[in-house]
Parts: structure tokens; C-alpha cells; sequence
């Protein structure tokens, strides 16, 4: 998977319940590698909205091209 606008692999998805709170990651395949070992942030970067690091593209996950 990759961002359908740029091609990236990098992403970040923000806590909806801490706006100043952001979980990196990286998608490998159909993987996605969080940044932080935090265990939360998987259940995070799954169900909230995701955010290109290259360019301004933003959705779910679902919405990537492969």
C-alpha cells in the first residue's frame, strides 16, 4: 500500500482524544510498522483517519492503493 496522491510510505494518524498526539508509521506491503512500540497506537492508526507525510493526502487506511 501507498499514498494514492505521491507514492509515500509514511504516514501519521492523530489521537482523537489529544489533538497535540500523533502516531508515526510506516506501511510495508499490506503492514503497517508503527513508529513507537506503544501498544495503543495500533488500535489508533487503525481506526482514525490517516495523514500522508509527503503531501496533503488524508483517509482510511482502506482508501490506499496497493
Amino acid at each position: 500500500m501507498k499514498c494514492p496522491t505521491c507514492g509515500s510510505v509514511n504516514f501519521y494518524a492523530r489521537d482523537p482524544e489529544d489533538e497535540y498526539e500523533e502516531y508515526r508509521f510506516a506501511l510495508q506491503g499490506d503492514e503497517v510498522v508503527p513508529e513507537s512500540a506503544d501498544a495503543d497506537a495500533l488500535a489508533i492508526i487503525n481506526d482514525t483517519e490517516a495523514y500522508c507525510e509527503r503531501c496533503a493526502w488524508h483517509g482510511r487506511l482502506a482508501q490506499l492503493k496497493k
